[in-house]
């Protein structure tokens, strides 16, 4: 992959002005369809557009579909898009005039306090953008005009093709107690083939929802009992995660790291000291009081693994030192946030920090580099989006720390993307408030991103919690610090996991790897030997000795995505082999038992 140094995507651009363009031919449909319909805001996003409507009754799916004929109508007339300005007063005349009031209300949010609480909830729609100055800019296509900074297509021929693909309930401004319009999603592609893939995308992404297969294959469950984000794993569950644990414990132990352990609380002046309390007190838990002390829930573990550095003076030769724990933390994210084991409120990070010399900095983040490349291609993940998040330079009051050392520590990380080839996007402004970071989201089967892994350079914490060490020259020193989640939250990873094979995982990962399937009771004996063959070869092996018939047995195993079932009667157990079949359907026929364990157990070994 050549290194590449991306400031934007002119591809994305331009799928992007496609779906912004859609979003307004849509609202011209519904006003078509609907007189009198007041409009929100209808801005692109990812893979498609909306628009917010407040409409006299709730609309059906055979109203989308209406609405949907309407704009390939108006899509098929070629209509050009132009762009005319007007003045404050003279534009909220125009949308008072046609009932738009919501409009009227975007309008009068002039003042630069409000223009800015705009952008904050409206994002970067061309409604917020449209509020930039005394002038309004207004874009039309057709007898349809609509408060908009655009950019737009040329034509509404220009567009595409279209789909509508659902209705949801949305607060104005996201205020639960504004009024709550219907938002129409809908999706644009250059072509019929590229909106059949993304539709078969969705179908697909549908059937490996890793909420459901979560169940399905009894990996884990939510309770009422317990709360909201807080997942219980299930035998299989807990299994699958142990495999993933055990294999990140020994590759950090060969990359030199020391595991360590930390509490779940910590009192409330440990959390002011690392700065989270004045930077991240809305995603923490309210403070536990005992003995007349605050305590709160831990939302990370890096103070912790501060105090197991500060616990000794610590010589340059020590150094690097790096610590390893997979520590749960806890942090508050809102109901409506929540998402299965991709978005919870207690997870396990797999969370390390590194103790360096700045001349140590460089090799100590390839190093970082180099051993998750490795993690990351051994589960199968070979794609990746890369952002390197550094600070905004408007506005550097919202990071600690002076400018010399922000400068380093970009250039560190920037250096280390470089010499791994890997391609990056530079995002000011999405730097945390204690240091730069690169942020890696694995891309999946299907293409999507799932951001995973984070890479923070920290020189704040070490100066906040007074670390040093002594140096070759006998004084003493700050050491630089180098936060780190490979995998990021267990649950958030295992998610994906499920979702990128399916629940079908490599044989290496699967909770049951082979199930022995007797074909009649008088099988049973045989069977519990060819299992006891495999396990003693560490193959997680069971037999399956109800009184079924073989077909249910072999039916109830691809199920459960087992990837090998073995069935054995009687011409397997006076042959000393078993009938192998795979989960995908493919019969091997028989082999030979020795044989048989023999590839399932270098199938595992390889991690294939």
């Amino acid at each position: 992959m050549a290194t590449m140094h991306q400031t934007h995507d002119t591809a994305a651009v331009e799928i992007s002005t496609r779906r912004h363009s859609a979003a307004h031919v849509m609202a011209e449909a519904v006003l078509e369809l609907f007189p009198g319909a007041r409009l929100g805001i209808g801005p692109a996003i990812e893979d498609g557009f909306y628009y917010d409507f407040d409409l006299q009754r709730t609309l059906t799916p055979d109203d989308l579909v209406a609405i949907e004929a309407r704009m390939v109508e108006i899509i098929a007339r070629n209509e050009p898009f132009s762009r005319r300005t007007l003045g404050r007063e003279e534009a909220l005349g125009h949308f008072r005039d046609q009932g738009q009031s919501f409009k009227v209300e975007l309008i009068e949010a002039l003042t630069s306090d409000v223009v800015r609480g705009a952008r904050d909830t409206l994002g970067e729609s061309s409604d917020a953008a449209a509020l930039a100055g005394s002038e309004v800019s207004l874009f039309r296509q057709g007898g349809f005009e609509d408060l908009c900074a655009g950019p737009h297509v040329a034509k509404t021929g220009d567009i595409g093709v279209i789909k509508l693909l659902r209705v949801a309930g949305a607060y104005w401004r996201g205020d639960e107690h504004r009024p709550q319009l219907q938002r129409i999603y809908g999706t644009a592609w250059p072509t019929q083939a590229d909106l059949d893939a993304y539709l078969w995308r969705q179908e697909e992404a549908k059937k490996r929802d890793h909420r459901r297969l979560g169940i399905d294959l009894g990996l884990f469950q939510f309770s009422d009992q317990i709360g909201a984000g807080l997942p219980i794993w299930g035998e299989d569950g807990a299994l699958l995660r142990s495999v993933v644990e055990d294999f990140w414990k020994v590759e950090h132990r060969a990359a030199g790291y020391q595991y360590v352990y930390s509490p779940a609380i910590g009192l409330t002046d440990l959390w002011n000291t690392s700065g989270h309390l004045s930077f991240y007190r809305e995603n923490m838990y309210a403070p536990i009081v005992m003995d007349e002390q605050q305590f709160m829930l831990k939302p990370m573990n890096c103070p912790f693994h501060l105090q197991v550095f500060n616990r000794r003076t610590r010589s340059y030769r020590e150094l690097p030192i790096r610590y390893n724990e997979l520590g749960t933390v806890y942090r508050y994210e809102p109901a409506g946030t929540l998402h299965g084991l991709l978005r919870t409120r207690g997870f396990t990070q797999d969370d390390s920090h590194i103790f360096c010399r700045p001349d140590q900095l460089d090799a100590e983040v390839n190093g970082v580099l180099d051993l998750g490349l490795k993690l990351w291609k051994t589960f199968g993940f070979h794609d990746y989006h890369i952002e390197l998040a550094v600070r905004d330079p408007a506005n550097t009051s919202k990071y600690l720390g002076d400018d010399e050392r922000w400068i380093q520590a970009e250039a560190v990380l920037e250096r280390a993307l470089k010499s791994h080839n890997l391609e990056y996007v530079r995002a000011e402004g999405e730097a945390v408030f204690y240091g730069p970071k690169i942020d890696l989201k694995l891309v999946d089967a299907l293409g999507r991103q799932w951001q995973c892994t984070t890479i923070q350079v920290d020189f704040n914490l070490p100066e906040r919690f007074d670390l040093s060490y002594i140096g070759e020259d006998g004084a003493q020193h700050r050491p630089f610090m180098v936060h780190r989640a490979l995998l990021g939250s267990l649950e958030r990873f295992i998610g994906v996991l499920i979702e990128n094979y399916g629940g079908a995982f490599p044989t290496w990962l699967a909770p049951t790897q082979a199930i022995v399937l007797p074909v009649a009771d008088r099988h049973n004996e045989y069977a519990e030997s060819v299992e006891r063959a495999l396990t003693d070869r560490g193959v997680r092996a069971s037999s399956d000795v109800r009184s079924e018939r073989v077909n249910s047995k072999i039916r109830d195993a691809q199920l459960r995505k087992i990837p090998y079932m073995l069935v054995v009667g009687d011409r397997e157990a006076e042959a000393g082999t078993a009938s192998v079949r795979l989960r995908s359907g493919d019969n091997l026929g028989a082999i030979a038992l020795t044989d048989v364990v023999s590839r399932i157990a270098g199938e595992i070994d390889a991690k294939a």
